[in-house]
């Protein structure tokens, strides 16, 4: 593949779809697939054929649009209509406005904040594109950064930009990329491993997957340019197999790369080769961190190893290996088409880029949205969210899954980054945020995460095994209204000893939804706290 194959797919799929006066794009992620999307795409194929209409109006499977509540989702396009809650009934009515006047009972406003208070970057292509066709994406720009990585940069020039843009690990750690892709460049050998961990399994998450179900070759781009940035010729893309749909356009994209030379051998006719490989996992969280990830790849129990070594030298079956999320490679070809300082700009000083956050729980619009670091959780919640539906306040919102934390109302105000959120005693984590609204009791949602964390613990090591078990038992002992100020202290003391004693950042961070609703919502702890009876005054 050269930059002149590239320019004529990219002129021969614009001269395709200039030929069509309409063209409708019809949701085909997985929440939109389960509310009958895929029928709503066939049932318009037949009536476009019914009436004649194939050179006029061509209809385009895409990914995900971002506001899942409303779906299924149909747009048309170059009108830039959008209608929600769509159904297979719909298709006549869909073709009737084509040239006449909109569904107004299915129209979607897009003039409201969830739509321009977004700045998307890694979503730009989710709803644009068919997630199953290389030519759509190629005709957006992509493997444009990869071409561009492979004739004119360095591997180490390739690095400097990752580290000059200050884009960090979007897999919750934060961790530097461009340090991580350096400190593996570094380690001698001649077989390094390039890895993408895509096994999201926190409670109310679907960045990863929205992302690997609308645009894959993003990801697979990402990785590529990552392989030759640190001298590693093979890959694996970690994914849980209860993703069906992402596997499958997953292996799609794959195989459509390789066919064109963009995977395999000698990548746009260069030495440089990348051989990419998917491995399934079974749904255990905890193979989400990277050491266990690795144990379940080489086919072992996916348990946490100690660390030292890190896997920058000594990963896969001990070669140096590099661990990232889908949205950190995600990241990484828009880095390298529009350079380090365009980065940069957005952000905040030691958060830069954007963040893509799945919003879900009591809010009006659920969905996926992409947001410039900085922005604050009242912006997020109350201007992109909607706010709270039926008349309810709002109480608190949980970030980072079960490792993180609740986080109430006088701070709304924080900016979303790294740093701020962990002051709060949460974390970013992978993106996952849960709104909670005044109905909500906040030890049911404590215990709700710790049972979780109890039941994904791999049961290495004692503190997390016994001590996640202990946590949830001394929780349902408030809630029943029969703990003590005895079962206090412990619970305290339990944190303490979980967050400081397990081998794990999963078993580390399990307390934190129980430390954060102490620190914020004790009165409802204490509010559940069994009576201690009166004692009877003595007197003379």
């Amino acid at each position: 593949m050269t930059h002149e194959e590239l320019l004529e797919i990219i002129e021969n799929e614009k001269a395709a779809q200039a030929k069509y006066k309409h063209i409708i794009h019809v949701c085909a992620s997985t929440g939109c697939v389960s509310a009958n999307s895929e029928k709503i795409l066939t049932d318009l194929e037949a009536a476009i054929q019914e009436r004649g209409l194939e050179n006029e109006v061509f209809v385009m499977k895409v990914g995900c649009m971002g506001l899942c509540a409303a779906g299924p989702i149909v747009s048309i396009q170059p009108e830039g209509l959008l209608y929600g809650e769509m159904t297979p009934e719909d298709v006549p009515a869909i073709l009737d406005s084509l040239d006449g006047e909109p569904i107004k009972e299915k129209l979607i406003d897009t003039n409201q904040p969830f739509f321009y208070r977004q700045e998307k970057n890694v979503l730009e292509n989710t709803g644009q594109i068919n997630p199953e066709r290389i030519e759509d994406y190629i005709a957006q720009g992509g493997y444009s950064a990869l071409l561009k990585a492979l004739t004119d940069l360095s591997p180490n020039q390739v690095i400097k930009e990752v580290l000059d843009s200050g884009l960090r690990g979007r897999g919750g750690g934060g961790y530097p990329t461009g340090l991580k892709w350096s400190t593996v460049a570094k380690v001698g050998g001649d077989l390094k491993f390039v890895v993408c961990n895509a096994d999201e399994g926190d409670p109310g998450a679907f960045m990863d997957r929205s992302i690997l179900e609308s645009d894959p070759h993003r990801v697979l781009e990402g990785m590529a340019i990552a392989a030759y940035a640190i001298g590693a010729s093979q890959g694996v893309v970690y994914l849980r197999a209860e993703y069906p749909l992402a596997i499958k356009r997953l292996r799609t994209a794959i195989r459509q790369a390789e066919k064109m030379g963009l995977l395999g051998q000698n990548i746009c006719n260069t030495p440089f080769s990348f051989k990419l490989d998917l491995r399934l996992g079974a749904g255990a969280f905890v193979c989400g961190e990277e050491t266990a990830l690795m144990q379940s790849v080489e086919g072992n129990r996916g348990m946490p190893r100690p660390r030292p070594p890190y896997p920058a030298q000594s990963g896969l079956w001990e070669h140096p290996t590099l661990i990232n999320n889908v949205e950190t490679f995600a990241n990484v070809p828009n880095i390298i088409s529009d350079g380090a300082a365009w980065f940069a700009r957005i952000g905040t000083e030691n958060s830069k880029g954007t963040k893509v956050f799945a919003l879900t729980g009591k809010i009006k619009h659920t969905g996926l949205i992409e947001v410039p670091m900085g922005i604050t959780l009242r912006e997020i919640i109350f201007e992109i969210g909607g706010g709270i539906p039926n008349g309810r306040k709002f109480k608190a919102v949980q970030t980072g899954g079960p490792s993180g934390g609740c986080i109430p109302e006088e701070c709304l105000d924080t900016p979303v980054d790294y740093e701020s959120l962990k002051k709060l005693g949460s974390i970013m984590g992978s993106g996952g945020m849960i709104v909670m609204d005044e109905s909500s009791n906040m030890i049911d949602m404590a215990r709700f995460f710790m049972e979780f964390s109890r039941d994904e613990s791999c049961g290495k090591c004692v503190p997390c095994r016994v001590g996640t078990t202990q946590l949830y038992e001394i929780l349902g002992k408030f809630l029943d209204g029969t703990a003590t100020e005895e079962d206090m202290t412990k619970l305290e003391e339990l944190c303490d000893m979980v967050r400081n004693s397990s081998l794990c950042g999963l078993g580390q961070a399990a307390p934190n939804p129980i430390v954060s609703t102490l620190r914020y919502f004790r009165q409802e702890y204490l509010d559940k706290m069994k009576k201690e009876p009166a004692k009877a005054e003595v007197t003379e």
